[in-house]
């Protein structure tokens, strides 16, 4: 459910609500629809609020929201405007037999506030303009212009209410196109509106440790950051005590510059996420706040939110675990490059003091961390799937790709940074999590079945786990452990936020949440808010966030899997655009998919390329040759057309 939803179901206080849902809340409280109970409002027992569902007969319906309710029918006549996957309230009709039913009383949001098309000519001539989404038909106007005056290829927004114009984005044919369409398609904002702007300008430049004298001082520990070489804000840095065996994860204290209700913290939580593009990145918060006094920079002292974590040295079990505020001076930025060359020659070639001192507790603690991922793996899971980098350069065009894998480096970071979100979710019952629910046994023996036919077979397993670590020890045999670990994800649950703890399959953990990123996650700063309104004993602020928890755990689940949606749109449509030079020709290639919509991924000097053929002919990881017949620029579609096989069937070897 959307979040006002969830608020109209659980019960708030008016002044909880965001912006953007208090007309709604008082056009329902007109109606009548409003009651107050102990001390929240909520919608009264007559009404329920839902996403709407409309039928090819164009009959919709409202899912019940619990085990005790049925589903809604609403008649044609009852929709009131209404489309579907529009956020509802409607009003039971108790008269009538049958289903249970209701009426439509108002939209309170909905599915589509506009949408991204493009003028074309088919193939008989006649002007259309496409859905870039769907590839259909739709319509639109704009003020004193003819639209088919347009440059065939023309990009437009469109008020999906009026079929108005909003917006010419551009050309098709301009590889620039690709960046605002991916944005808008999946609302992700690129500039700050000028209030946010403003307020980040005036936060402090420069951190001044006198004025934190109630922060613990950790300036005297060598803390060190390791990110990407192509970082620009740094979210975490670490410590490591080899004496009392204790690590010191320092999180960036964005909650201390985000005031509740100011604008940055407003646009924050409207954007739940940074979103990262191969060129470019659309922060969550201003680049003032990311890239600079958020940010840990080295050799300036910063504000830091310390999850202090005393392990046992023999069973590496947490001992103790505290939450702290402080202030820290990181001694050093290393890129993640740097560190696998120290881990593999043992820090042979560092000469500067701080640096050597920095790495009396890093190389033990990188053991320490290959310890820790071998124990974590006995209840989670290894899933060996491959990411591709994109380049591209000042015009937008694509011109290389590699495929990134986990390094040592990566692995010794990540390991800290689990220890970290695993204790900040074991303070809570009910709080924020990051959960990860376990598999239906009935999808991985669909995906079995699919794998018996190119000759993997598991015929001894008890569950869910013991079922996807036989299938990844047959596939290891067979040498397709990365092809077969991508087919696993995509049968498994999607990992998302919640208020209640059910824990996290994929990484084994009973307790998780995310901690380790609030620059760029709003989630982690929700539960940096929650652990301090604890520490602090903030009764207020502790009750106004467990109140809006649930709306606020669906917000940011929904704006990740958009922001995600994002970033892979804009792959693929430079993939697309480099496949388009690529046609007629031919390219061996692996199917990954097969059946109804079968898939090829093409070995090509650009990585990544999938494409969709007939399927007629080629079974499960087949290596085939492929020929590039047609691409849409548009839709980010490439169709090619199956040659022939180039070795045997894997059943064969």
């Amino acid at each position: 459910m959307s979040p006002f939803a969830i608020q109209l179901t659980n019960g708030f206080w008016e002044s909880d609500l965001e912006q953007e849902d208090k007309n709604s809340f008082q056009l329902l409280q007109k109606l009548n629809a409003i009651e107050e109970v102990d001390g929240l409002l909520k919608l009264k027992s007559l009404y329920r609020v839902g996403q709407l569902y409309i039928n090819k007969e164009g009959k919709g319906f409202v899912e019940a929201s619990t085990a005790e309710q049925r589903d809604l029918i609403i008649e044609p006549d009852d929709l009131n405007d209404a489309n579907h996957g529009d956020v509802v309230v409607v009003k039971r009709i108790i008269a009538r037999r049958g289903r249970a039913s209701a009426k439509i009383l108002l939209v309170i949001r909905k599915a589509h506030v506009f949408q991204i098309a493009y003028t074309h000519r088919n193939e008989s001539d006649i002007f259309e303009i496409l859905d870039i989404k769907t590839g259909l038909p739709t319509t639109a106007t704009m003020k004193d212009m003819n639209l088919e005056l347009f440059k065939i290829g023309t990009v437009l927004k469109i008020d999906t209410q009026t079929n108005e114009v909003l917006e010419v984005f551009g050309h098709l044919a301009d590889p620039k196109v690709d960046e605002k369409i991916s944005l808008a398609l999946f609302n992700r904002m690129d500039k700050f509106e000028e209030d946010v702007t403003a307020q980040a300008k005036e936060v402090e430049s420069e951190v001044t440790a006198s004025e934190h004298d109630s922060r613990v001082d950790l300036r005297g520990l060598d803390f060190c950051t390791i990110d990407p070489v192509t970082a620009k804000d740094f979210d975490d840095a670490i410590y490591f005590d080899m004496n009392s065996y204790t690590l010191y994860v320092a999180i960036a204290d964005v909650s201390h510059y985000l005031d509740y209700f100011s604008p940055i913290d407003q646009e924050a939580k409207r954007r739940g996420f940074t979103t990262y593009l191969p060129h470019k990145s659309f922060p969550m918060i201003p680049r003032e706040l990311s890239e600079n006094i958020c940010s840990l920079k080295p050799h300036v002292e910063r504000l830091a939110f310390v999850a202090k974590i005393e392990l046992s040295p023999d069973t590496l079990l947490p001992l103790k675990e505290e939450f702290f505020e402080a202030i820290i001076h990181s001694k050093r930025r290393f890129n993640y490059d740097e560190i696998d060359v120290i881990i593999d020659n043992q820090g042979a070639n560092i000469t500067k003091e701080h640096e050597k001192r920095i790495l009396t507790y890093l190389l033990p603690l990188q053991q320490i961390t290959q310890r820790l991922r071998k124990r974590r793996l006995q209840d989670g899971f290894d899933f060996r799937s491959e990411e591709v980098k994109l380049s591209i350069d000042a015009g937008h065009e694509l011109t290389h790709t590699q495929i990134e894998t986990g390094t040592p480096s990566h692995s010794l970071i990540e390991e800290c940074m689990l220890l970290a979100n695993q204790a900040s979710a074991k303070r809570f019952e009910y709080g924020i999590f990051r959960v990860h629910l376990p598999p239906q046994l009935s999808k991985l023996e669909e995906l079995l079945e699919n794998l018996s036919a190119i000759g993997l077979f598991v015929s001894n397993y008890d569950n869910s786990p013991s079922l996807i670590r036989a299938i990844q020890k047959e596939a290891d045999e067979m040498g397709i452990a990365s092809e077969v670990d991508a087919m696993i994800i995509k049968s498994l649950k999607q990992a998302t936020y919640s208020a209640n703890n059910e824990g996290h399959f994929g990484l084994g953990f009973s307790h998780y949440s995310h901690f380790t990123s609030p620059i760029r996650r709003y989630a982690d700063l929700i539960l940096h808010r929650l652990i301090k309104s604890q520490l602090k004993d903030n009764k207020e602020e502790k009750e106004y966030l467990l109140r809006n928890i649930e709306p606020l755990c669906a917000r940011v689940s929904e704006l990740e899997r958009e922001s995600t949606k994002a970033e892979w749109d804009f792959r693929d449509r430079k993939l697309a655009r480099w496949a388009e030079k690529q046609i007629g020709m031919e390219f061996k290639a692996n199917v990954v998919e097969a059946g109804e919509s079968t898939k090829a991924v093409l070995e090509s000097e650009i990585e990544g390329v999938t494409v969709n053929i007939n399927g007629d002919n080629v079974m499960l990881f087949d290596r085939i040759i492929v020929r590039i017949e047609s691409v849409s620029i548009a839709m980010a579609k490439i169709q090619g057309e199956f040659v022939a096989k180039v070795e045997k069937d894997i059943m064969e070897l």
